[in-house]
């Protein structure tokens, strides 16, 4: 093995860009944002993750939305799994279909890096081939040039990288030699896919789902949020598309804010009550042109059943009075840079073992429904009652 590779990695890779480069990145990113792309305006979009079986219902649904994109269906197939996708070229990775997991092995990775490095300007290899994913291929097959804007999604590499583990059972992430190829590969893999998207709409963009960003605040975690942040702020930079990012998990919003992207979209709906000490972050992240996406309408049945688009938006204009009332923002300026989304994704309803009534769209088909497709159309539905009750409310165009 040469590892005379990683240290050229390393040496071009972003991780190594200084605070000044950022500062120049940012600048020029979002000039490219805010010139000629759609206005946020309370629009809808979602997660990428769905639990649906048909790809028809589930491309249906997402395309319903202001900004569609493609989904994610690991009831489908596991090559539909965003962890699975993501892997496809990576050195060292093995996956294991028949038991639903992706295996590292480390001499592997030794073994295939020096081949990968004389492959790696060739965008191909770092396309989503059908394999991976058919969902996403029928997706731009679709007509995209109408909406506002699409999206794609891609998993983040601090998620990747502590979710995959080695022969040793231990993280992908703690191998400095690995991280470094790591963050270097999912830049490639998310400036191909925003290519491709782009080609069907002038304002695609692609964000990351990143869930681990969650875990780098705990002790135990061995990659703490300081480091996770330096990467981060780095890594973003080589980033083509707008930097987003995508989080369900518990957040520590401040922190996200600031680690330097333009549109953060986090499970809102699961704070209940917005923070005084989060309204400067908030506040300043706006006003410099950020876009945050609020997931307010919950997917599972205990707190879908108790909830109406009213109440939704009432919980959500809550938070907006925090932020106003501390900073001076205006709500109507909030409302101008907001996206719309659902709280999380629902693989596994965590609610009641069923669904009630009152949760259950008002026009179900005659169609075999998993409880929760039944929740997540219903919390779509929902969404855009919200999106037009907020565009009334602050006379926001389309």
């Amino acid at each position: 093995m040469k590892w005379g590779l990683i240290n050229n990695f390393y040496s071009i890779s972003y991780l190594n860009c200084r605070d000044s480069l950022l500062c120049i990145m940012k600048l020029g990113y979002l000039l490219r944002w805010m010139i000629g792309v759609f206005q946020a305006n309370c629009k809808t979009t979602a997660m990428g993750i769905m639990p649906h079986r048909d790809i028809d219902r589930a491309l249906q649904l997402t395309l319903s939305l202001d900004i569609p994109f493609w989904p994610q269906l690991p009831h489908v197939s596991y090559y539909e799994d965003m962890y699975a996708q993501f892997s496809q070229h990576f050195p060292g990775i093995i996956v294991d279909e028949e038991n639903s997991r992706l295996i590292f092995e480390t001499s592997r990775f030794e073994k295939e890096l020096e081949d990968y490095s004389l492959k790696m300007e060739d965008p191909e290899v770092f396309a989503l081939n059908e394999k991976y994913s058919v969902v996403y291929h029928r997706f731009l097959e679709e007509k995209l040039d109408e909406h506002s804007a699409v999206r794609g999604q891609l998993i983040g590499p601090v998620s990747f990288g502590f979710k995959v583990a080695d022969e040793n059972k231990r993280p992908i992430i703690y191998n400095d030699n690995v991280k470094t190829i790591l963050y270097d590969f999912i830049t490639r893999k998310i400036n191909v896919q925003y290519r491709e998207l782009k080609e069907k709409n002038e304002n695609a963009f692609v964000w990351l789902d990143e869930p681990g960003l969650s875990w780098v605040f705990s002790g135990l975690s061995g990659y703490s949020d300081v480091q996770a942040a330096k990467d981060y702020r780095s890594f973003l930079t080589g980033l083509g598309s707008i930097r987003a990012l995508h989080l369900c998990a518990n957040v520590n919003l401040s922190y996200l804010l600031e680690i330097g992207v333009d549109l953060l979209s986090f499970d809102a709906y699961q704070m209940q009550l917005m923070p005084k000490g989060y309204a400067d972050s908030v506040s300043r992240f706006i006003n410099d042109g950020g876009i945050i996406c609020w997931g307010i309408v919950p997917t599972d049945s205990d707190n879908l059943s108790v909830h109406t688009p009213q109440s939704l938006t009432d919980l959500l204009i809550e938070y907006w009075n925090v932020i106003s009332d501390n900073t001076g923002l205006s709500l109507k300026a909030i409302a101008s840079q907001a996206l719309l989304a659902p709280a999380r994704c629902c693989l596994k309803n965590i609610g009641q073992v069923g669904a009630s009534d009152d949760v259950r769209p008002d026009k179900v088909e005659e169609v075999d429904l998993s409880v929760e497709e039944i929740l997540v159309e219903k919390a779509f539905k929902y969404l855009k009652d919200i999106s037009e009750i907020l565009k009334n409310e602050f006379n926001l165009t389309i």
